[in-house]
């Protein structure tokens, strides 16, 4: 398999830490989920029908809503494979899926439904202490990503929600996707390291021309949902005005650790989710998904007349305010536009500098979303900090 078909192929650097605190985290995402977790898309034929009702936890939230779908990717005993999430258990499923793409369109959610009810789940599972969990996005899959999309965030970088027309579209280099507990390396050129929880859309089908997605058929278009984090290195994204280059750097792009399958009853969610990010226990950034400023629908809809877009391919829909960065008033940035260059950045930089909140080596950054009632969990998502070279 192309190295490009898995998050990483061999174990990446970042991943070299800490192997219990990152099973002890993902275990905890797990116990969380209280009931299985399975994905929605056409499954492949090789799933065995349910055959009686297996000793396995129950589906239901703490509340009794049955649980959305939640499905994870890992490697055990050399073999990446694909499996449903019930509480501490791992039911591996039976095929091979190379990459996200594959495995969205091989299965649907009522027939993964009915395979962790089965038997052969039962007796197949997997305690998370044998298994790596892997990312759910494979590296072959596009990148794509919102930017200043949560209403308090834009007002914080010096915009007006109300009046923005546009929605801020940028990409992030593939290679710098990851595990969700993989270590976050930070090159010895940047000095301002960034953190941006978002909720990650993944896509059910190609779309390769312009077409109108609404809230009425969203169901057609969107698989399911990551945690990302959309790491930054500010002093090179800013002063150099490159996105693509300050995002990108290897291991900013940490995925999982559970993708969460969508039904079309599902779809209420989307505007319903709470995230959360801490640094050292300390929150950072808290908001709800109801506050962005551009929907998944319209999103997709304007980026269907850019660009073909493809089952599998991930939209990280941007993060909410409590960054490290600090953005000057509108009157300063103007003000800033009259200076050269040299010194504009000079100021910029000082003023980062008093920032305590960037990030240091020994830091360890915690993700979370999740739907206040439970039934969409994401798990959890650790990274701790370590210098680069």
């Amino acid at each position: 398999m192309d190295d490009r078909q898995s998050e990483g192929g061999a174990s990446p650097p970042c991943q070299s830490s800490a192997a219990r605190a990152r099973r002890h985290v993902v275990k905890a995402g797990l116990a969380a989920l209280g009931g299985a977790s399975l994905p929605s898309q056409p499954v492949a034929a090789q799933l065995p029908k349910a055959s009686g009702a297996a000793n396995l936890p129950s589906s239901s939230s703490p509340r009794g809503r049955v649980m959305a779908i939640h499905a994870v990717r890992f490697s055990h005993q050399g073999r990446v494979q694909w499996g449903l999430v019930s509480r501490n258990r791992i039911m591996p499923l039976p095929g091979e899926f190379a990459t996200t793409a594959d495995f969205i369109r091989g299965h649907q959610v009522e027939a993964l439904r009915e395979f962790a009810a089965s038997v052969a789940a039962g007796r197949a599972t997997l305690s998370l202490d044998e298994v790596q969990i892997l990312s759910p996005v494979t590296r072959n899959q596009q990148f794509l990503c919102q930017g200043a999309n949560y209403r308090q965030h834009m007002i914080e970088s010096g915009m007006d929600p109300d009046a923005k027309s546009y929605n801020m579209i940028f990409t992030k280099a593939t290679s710098c996707i990851v595990p969700a507990n993989s270590d976050l390396i930070k090159p010895a050129i940047v000095r301002f390291l960034d953190y941006e929880i978002e909720l990650g859309l993944i896509l059910k089908r190609d779309v390769l021309n312009k077409t109108v997605v609404t809230a009425a058929n969203l169901h057609e278009f969107v698989a399911g949902l990551v945690i990302v984090n959309d790491y930054s290195a500010r002093d090179i994204q800013i002063p150099q005005t490159q996105f693509y280059k300050g995002k990108s750097f290897r291991t900013f792009g940490p995925v999982g650790p559970f993708l969460c399958l969508l039904s079309p009853q599902d779809m209420q969610y989307l505007g319903k989710l709470q995230l959360t990010l801490t640094v050292n226990g300390e929150v950072r950034q808290k908001d709800s998904t109801a506050n962005l400023v551009f929907g998944p629908a319209e999103t997709l809809t304007e980026l269907s007349g850019v660009q073909d877009l493809y089952a599998g391919d991930l939209l990280s829909t941007g993060t909410p305010a409590g960054c490290a960065l600090s953005v000057p008033s509108p009157f300063k940035q103007r003000m800033g536009a009259l200076l050269p260059e040299a010194t504009k950045w000079s100021i910029f930089n000082k003023v980062q500098e008093g920032r305590a909140q960037y990030l240091k080596a020994g830091d360890v950054v915690e993700a979370r979303i999740q739907s206040p009632d439970g039934v969409i969990d994401l798990g959890v998502q650790r990274n701790k900090v370590v210098n680069g070279s």
